[in-house]
């Protein structure tokens, strides 16, 4: 798949910046194919037989990369993707048709200031988040999420109430800048007058979208840290944060078929060292869990067989 240069360019600041502090901005009025939020997600028929729940974390999402990689390898289909934060970014372009070696190519290089609109004015967050939403829909041909090869599910969160919204229909690129808004650093997204941030506020790693969608099977990749690694010394508020993230990652993965959760510490870095090793982290952990994954597989599709 050809890329252009300057988006090769471009690339490595979007997923280190827009995702790490994940960001999006104001969406001052809603056009025809603004994407329309859910609060439940409706069953998709045929009903998936494979769905992947990509988490949000920041430069940690590049561990998606090398799941993704493994899975092609291994030849396991895929026939949903859901995403939060950095999920959505990377499983937008996935479910678009990129390979996960395209994705590796495009994460390689980067330049500041190629997809951000920074501004002092901003009434609330620095960035605007314009550039991002244009840099999805130009890499994704001003697709439509419903028109994409795979379904596609962006989880938001509803700035109001907190709650987790899904989009499965309309502009991609709104849709992902709506999943991935930061408080404070981004301003919200208005989407037909009702504003949206990240979906890691609400629901980091959305095995419910999956499911509600009618999917046999799910894989959940969680990217976030793992329990008791953070050093000591590390902030009561910081832990505190932590443990209400993880309390809500914890509930979803219950209700997931596989979950993938490489180890790459407690410290992120947005740095290319960082996302080289986050890549490969989920890499060799996809591949080390590939064995049980398979043996997983055809025992759901051994039941399915039977069942009635």
């Amino acid at each position: 798949m050809k890329i252009e240069a300057h988006r090769r360019w471009a690339w490595a600041t979007l997923v280190m910046a827009a995702l790490s502090v994940t960001a999006c901005a104001q969406f001052n009025h809603a056009q025809p194919n603004s994407p329309v939020a859910m609060r439940a997600v409706p069953a998709i028929t045929p009903a998936p037989r494979v769905a992947l729940v990509l988490g949000s974390g920041g430069p940690r999402g590049y561990a998606h990369i090398g799941v993704m990689r493994v899975l092609e390898d291994a030849g396991i289909g895929v026939d949903l993707v859901v995403g939060s934060s950095v999920g959505a970014l990377l499983g937008s372009f996935w479910a678009h048709g990129y390979l996960a070696k395209a994705l590796d190519d495009l994460s390689q290089t980067g330049g500041p200031l190629t997809v951000f609109d920074f501004s002092l004015w901003a009434d609330r967050g620095w960035i605007h988040g314009q550039r991002l939403q244009d840099y999805v829909n130009t890499g994704l041909n001003n697709s439509n999420i419903e028109d994409m090869p795979r379904p596609f599910i962006a989880v938001a969160t509803r700035l109001q109430d907190k709650q987790p919204v899904f989009f499965n229909s309309g502009n991609v690129g709104v849709a992902v800048r709506a999943s991935s808004a930061v408080h404070s650093i981004f301003s919200p997204v208005g989407i037909h007058g009702v504003e949206y941030e990240d979906g890691d506020e609400s629901l980091p790693v959305a095995v419910r979208a999956a499911r509600q969608a009618g999917a046999q099977f799910v894989i959940a990749v969680d990217v976030t840290a793992r329990p008791g690694s953070a050093p000591e010394g590390t902030s009561a508020v910081r832990l505190e944060r932590e443990a209400r993230r993880r309390a809500h990652i914890d509930q979803e993965l219950q209700h997931a078929d596989f979950v993938i959760h490489p180890d790459m510490g407690f410290a992120t870095r947005p740095t290319p060292t960082f996302f080289r090793m986050a890549r490969l982290s989920g890499e060799h952990e996809a591949q080390r869990l590939l064995p049980q994954l398979k043996a997983a597989l055809r025992n759901t599709a051994h039941a399915n067989s039977k069942a009635p």
